[in-house]
């Protein structure tokens, strides 16, 4: 007893002397991509009544640092911002040690995490640490401030008054208008990106990249659409637009306007939809596009097989698919189903069948898509299947759809006895192909047929917003 009232009053003498409080000792950064952030921020909180130090800070050689300040005040903070830059793939542990004024020992940090994939890139702006002066006043660490600009492809001219949208992860993140200078400023978040870009007299265009604070300025190209002759635009029917609106900032500092979200992103009717179109009744034909009434389309069931191999790592790849899983989730109804299997080294469950009235559910599995790996499309397409047969609906619509960039080229030997075996218990295929080349698109399509379905292709967002949704529907029709 004795010994322990010892023990306890040399540990709160310690304490009392230990006057800087560490936020956190210890983080986990889970699965890491290439480009993925890794950079943690541990606050160090003066709670004593005189000014202390940060000493140093011993870490290891793949683990980097900053300090906001070495000195902190009396009832301040300052921020040690250590960064881990692991070199080969697998579980990674760092120990770091600070050491502060107020105490004889280290406090010790423990790092740990995941690297999935070692970029084959330039890493060299992902080496250090972010600096302090990056962000300012509490904003979001991994936030930055992006410059988008339109320039003419040709004369390389800026384009004032071009219409800028950004997307992340499937989703718009804002829309807006680029100044006379033709640029925009707005704060942005790091990761993969994909801007669309319209001018009047100029073709769209389409970019997708990786923006971080280091890539922080992007540039969109446009070119001049030779057919363009300067007419004034009739007026639009209010029948004609959709009700979905995003807030679109004009240059002006107080002026603000509404614009369209669909006829922004130019939702013209692509050869793939008309193909899909033209073999069903006229009645189909006559209905409008977005109508998924039950009176006219059977409940769903419907597996996407989605791959995530590291060929779809090009950032308008996923952006695509993420944008048209996303563009069909806002269509189902509750009585629809939807699951989501992925596949790279292996096959996983990413989503079991879920209602289409859960929809946060579905978006938030959609948004954490990341590519990795290779392609094992082979294993994929077995557990979709397996899926689809476990949440089949007698009275409705099953099917299995592949989105993929390629040919399923690991694991992939037996997968059409597959198709043919579901294909007779009413479980059909159809393959959606992501900015897929001519090459891998006849055996995707050989795939589709096989299945009982279509090929169905993706190659701008246009297509992004409306094919995938065409198919659906065209599966559930009653007649």
């Amino acid at each position: 007893m004795r010994f322990f009232l010892i023990s306890l009053l040399v540990l709160i003498a310690f304490m009392s002397k230990s006057q800087v409080l560490f936020n956190k000792v210890k983080h986990e950064f889970g699965d890491l991509e290439a480009y993925s952030s890794r950079y943690v921020d541990i606050i160090l909180s003066n709670r004593g009544d005189k000014q202390e130090w940060v000493l140093s800070v011993k870490k290891p050689r793949d683990v980097v640092y900053i300090t906001s300040k070495q000195i902190i005040e009396k009832d301040s903070s300052v921020v040690v911002r250590l960064q881990v830059n692991p070199k080969e793939k697998g579980r990674f542990s760092y120990e770091v040690n600070v050491f502060t004024s107020d105490r004889g020992e280290a406090t010790k940090i423990k790092l740990t995490g995941n690297l999935r994939e070692v970029s084959q890139d330039n890493m060299a702006a992902f080496n250090s640490c972010p600096n302090f002066s990056e962000r300012e006043g509490g904003r979001n660490p991994n936030n930055f401030d992006l410059t988008v600009v339109t320039i003419d492809k040709v004369s390389r001219i800026e384009l004032s008054r071009s219409a800028v949208t950004m997307l992340q992860n499937g989703e718009a993140v804002w829309s807006k208008y680029t100044d006379r200078k033709g640029k925009i400023k707005e704060d942005a978040t790091l990761g993969l990106s994909y801007f669309y870009a319209t001018h009047e007299g100029y073709h769209p265009a389409e970019l997708g990249t990786y923006v971080n604070f280091k890539r922080n300025y992007i540039v969109v190209e446009l070119e001049k659409d030779p057919a363009y002759s300067e007419v004034t635009p009739e007026s639009t029917s209010s029948s004609d637009i959709d009700t979905t609106l995003i807030a679109f900032d004009s240059p002006g500092p107080e002026e603000k306007m509404l614009i369209e979200v669909e006829n922004h992103l130019e939702t013209l009717e692509t050869e793939e939809d008309s193909a899909l179109i033209a073999d069903v009744p006229i009645s189909f034909k006559d209905l409008g596009k977005e109508n998924f009434d039950e009176k006219y389309f059977k409940p769903v069931n419907v597996i996407f097989v989605l791959d995530v191999s590291a060929s779809m790592k090009q950032v308008d790849k996923m952006e695509l698919m993420k944008y048209s899983l996303f563009q069909l989730t806002e269509m189902l109804r509750p009585q629809d189903k939807i699951g989501i299997v992925t596949y790279a080294s292996d096959a996983r469950i990413l989503l079991d069948p879920t209602n289409g009235d859960l929809k946060d559910d579905i978006k938030k599995e959609v948004s954490a898509l990341k590519a990795f790996g290779y392609t094992s499309g082979g294993s994929g397409i077995k557990l979709g299947y397996k899926q689809a047969m476990k949440s089949k609906i007698n009275d409705g619509t099953n099917h299995v759809i592949v989105i993929t960039d390629g040919a399923f080229n690991r694991n992939s030997d037996d997968y059409k006895r597959y198709i043919k075996k579901y294909k007779k218990k009413s479980i059909n295929m159809s393959v959606v192909g992501i900015k897929n080349k001519d090459v891998a698109e006849e055996k995707m399509r050989a795939a589709a047929e096989l299945g009982g379905g279509h090929f169905v292709g993706i190659h701008k967002l246009a297509d992004a917003q409306n094919n995938l949704k065409q198919e659906i529907r065209r599966l559930a029709y009653r007649y």
